[in-house]
């Protein structure tokens, strides 16, 4: 599309002459005598350059480019000046002209300048371009501006409008099911279901249920026909997260879904097509479970057409303090508090803490610090363990409970910590609040309890912190989501029959 020059001048024969100087340029000069008439057409046309007289029948010159500014058009202003007004014109230029052309215009200064000035603006296009696509601070629900952030949009963007298969790898925390939700949302199925099924969350003998569905009698209990995951995706989006959590046999059957489209509910007799996209994902190392047998090779090779890697907030510089600002402002709102962001020692402190929950665990950070604490800035007073204990910053928790005896069980990550004595990093040690349980000491001799009792204790008190979020609880306790839900079912069970 050739550009546009917008050339008002209330001069008839003058416009005529330079419309005339650039009849075999490779743009387009189209042109109004009054103030009204070029407001409409930049309204409606967006001309990349406008050579505005400063006398006209109906306003100023003055009063358009200060309407062109102040609406923020992105367009070139060259004003065009009698000789005796050039200071004028200069005073112009500091409100936001671009440029001064002298009457009575000379061809070639006439087609100079409006060479130089559309090739400008090419440029500011472009750049504005780029900007948009590869410094962007928020995209579908991520926030962070990143290097390795922009890497992921880009990812996002060229996968989205296809059909391919996306895996998506990432450390528990690091905002895998948005990545999946932003997939959805830039493709054409935006307008169709997004479902998400947690494979480490669901037993093995449901597992086929929840994904495919059953009919009326397929088991004890199943009183009414159910719809599947797949078929409540028809059309859109079924995002499959913790997938090397799944049982070979149901992976074999997830298999020949993916290669056909077509699956039977449990307990049926009848195939059912869909159209659904899928997208799945792991925090573990996918190859090697295939390695190891845990996970089929050909349906490794099936879903992992798109890899896209999430980088653990640790390695998102800039963007941890970004997003602590984001909570900490957004449950001060909820909460009607007086936050207004961190300080800097808080953020500096931010900056070199490890992050072994990631996002999740930042979150949760903020919102304990929210909920428990009043003021205008965040301070280090406020903060919760494991933030406030020593070496926190240079440690990460798997690192700081690696030599630890083996009938040690890692400690829920977010305890409230006491108002009336919080623990600053340059302190030496305090006391924690919840005391581990620890191996005998000659001075202090304690019961010695069976394993069990102490890993049952843990991951119930873990499941109650987190309000009965399972997966809440297995992330702190550095433990497979199915883990814990099978625990927690057995133990369940027990009760039962006992009762």
């Amino acid at each position: 599309m050739r550009p546009k020059v917008l050339l008002v001048e209330d001069s008839t024969s003058l416009a005529i002459l330079y419309q005339q100087y650039v009849k075999d340029e490779p743009y387009d000069m189209f042109h109004v005598e009054t103030g009204r008439e070029a407001k409409a057409f930049i309204e409606k046309q967006l001309p990349q350059l406008v050579i505005l007289d400063l006398k006209l029948p109906d306003t100023s010159g003055e009063e358009i480019l200060e309407w062109i500014v102040e609406n923020e058009f992105p367009i070139s202003v060259v004003i065009a000046t009698a000789h005796g007004s050039v200071d004028i014109a200069v005073n112009l230029i500091q409100i936001g002209a671009d440029d001064f052309l002298e009457k009575p215009i000379q061809a070639d200064r006439l087609k100079t300048s409006v060479r130089l000035h559309l090739k400008r603006a090419k440029l500011e296009t472009l750049v504005n371009k780029m900007e948009t696509e590869f410094d962007r601070t928020n995209f579908h629900g991520f926030i962070g501006s990143s290097l390795q952030m922009q890497a992921v949009y880009k990812t996002i963007e060229s996968a989205a409008p296809t059909s391919a298969s996306v895996f998506v790898h990432g450390e528990s925390g690091t905002g895998k099911e948005v990545c999946a939700e932003a997939i959805h949302q830039q493709s054409s199925r935006a307008n169709k279901p997004f479902v998400a099924i947690n494979c480490g969350a669901i037993p093995k003998d449901l597992m086929e249920s929840e994904i495919f569905g059953h009919v009326k009698g397929a088991f004890t209990g199943a009183t009414t026909d159910r719809k599947g995951a797949a078929m409540q995706a028809n059309g859109g989006t079924l995002f499959l997260d913790e997938l090397c959590e799944m049982e070979l046999e149901m992976q074999k059957k997830l298999l020949r879904f993916l290669q056909l489209g077509t699956f039977t509910p449990l307990g049926g007799s009848r195939e059912i097509k869909v159209d659904c996209r899928i997208i799945c994902a792991t925090n573990r190392d996918a190859l090697k479970e295939v390695t190891e047998g845990r996970f089929r090779e050909d349906l490794y090779y099936r879903v992992h057409v798109i890899p896209i890697d999430m980088p653990p907030l640790r390695e998102r510089g800039n963007d941890i303090v970004t997003l602590a600002n984001h909570f900490v402002k957004l449950y001060a709102k909820q909460d009607k508090k007086k936050f207004k962001g961190l300080s800097k020692d808080v953020e500096k402190y931010f900056l070199s803490y490890e992050w072994p929950g990631n996002v999740r665990q930042l979150q949760n950070i903020m919102r304990n610090i929210v909920v428990l604490n009043d003021g205008d800035y965040v301070e280090m007073s406020m903060l919760p363990p494991p933030l406030n204990t020593p070496m926190a910053a240079t440690k990460t928790v798997s690192e700081t409970t690696a030599h630890q005896p083996a009938a040690i069980v890692p400690q829920p990550v977010y305890v409230e910590p006491e108002p009336h004595a919080p623990v600053y990093v340059d302190e030496a040690p305090q006391a924690s609040p919840v005391e581990p349980v620890a191996v005998s000491s000659p001075t202090q001799p304690q019961e010695i309890r069976p394993m069990w009792q102490v890993e049952r204790e843990a991951i119930q008190n873990a499941i109650e912190y987190c309000d009965g979020n399972v997966l809440n609880a297995a992330v702190l306790l550095d433990l497979s989501p199915s883990t814990v839900y099978r625990k927690k079912q057995q133990w369940e069970q027990e009760e039962q029959s006992e009762s």
